[in-house]
């Protein structure tokens, strides 16, 4: 079987924050490559530059300096405007407390991000009742969040972050609010995307019980990435 090829290159990358005046550095010379249907935890104590770096990753913030290629593309070479085009078209985001609206239904939710695609209404539909499908919630698709369980809630997260079929899926602490059962629930899930689906997942986890549901792990310590970090588990 033909090796996967790479569909993130990140080189040299550094970023950092201002405090006053007051510069303090959170990533340092991160470089490392992500395959094409990878399952990757990002690993480290709290501050070590875990959430930034997944956020770079995703086109929600830019570098001091270095690249992140996605697919032949340098995202931090984007404007503002073609960057936010870009991560419509190309990621879907799970976050730990869900984000979703209150006052729409799941169906609502998840239709969101496609409200910004070129689709028809009858298109829309096709892909939101699919992806609720694939999450195992097509049932609940007329109950608002306060309708649904912790679990519930993040599932139609995940259906919202899958419904425009993105390049890649980014997680930061998904399972961080759910109690045991629910956070094995969601964690199963995320893996028959990876399996079944093909997605390229990058979660970030404090949580060494849902890294092991990644096929690999990289382990960042004050914004360096340590050495040798990059563990097969499967």
């Amino acid at each position: 079987m033909a090796e996967s090829k790479n569909i993130i290159e990140i080189k040299s990358l550094y970023k950092s924050y201002k405090r006053g005046n007051q510069v303090i550095p959170v990533l340092q010379d991160i470089s490392f490559n992500i395959k094409e249907g990878e399952f990757l935890a990002l690993m480290g104590p709290s501050g070590s530059g875990k959430s930034t770096l997944l956020n770079l990753i995703a086109g929600i913030d830019k570098p001091d300096s270095g690249s992140i290629v996605v697919q032949g593309l340098d995202i931090t070479s984007l404007d503002e405007r073609t960057l936010s085009n870009w991560r419509a078209e190309n990621v879907g985001f799970i976050f730990q407390f869900y984000n979703l609206i209150p006052v729409l239904t799941a169906f609502e939710n998840v239709e969101l991000p496609l409200l910004l695609m070129n689709l028809s209404k009858k298109e829309r539909s096709e892909h939101v009742e699919m992806a609720l499908s694939i999450v195992g919630l097509y049932d609940r698709k007329e109950h608002y969040p306060s309708q649904l369980s912790g679990g519930q809630q993040q599932r139609v997260a995940i259906a919202r972050a899958i419904v425009t079929d993105p390049t890649i899926i980014v997680a930061d602490e998904p399972t961080g609010d759910l109690d045991k059962k629910s956070a094995e629930d969601v964690l199963n899930l995320m893996t028959q995307l990876n399996e079944k689906f093909g997605k390229t997942i990058v979660m970030v986890t404090h949580d060494l019980r849902a890294a092991k549901h990644a096929k690999t792990m990289k382990y960042l310590d004050k914004g360096f990435l340590i050495n040798g970090s990059t563990e097969i588990f499967i």
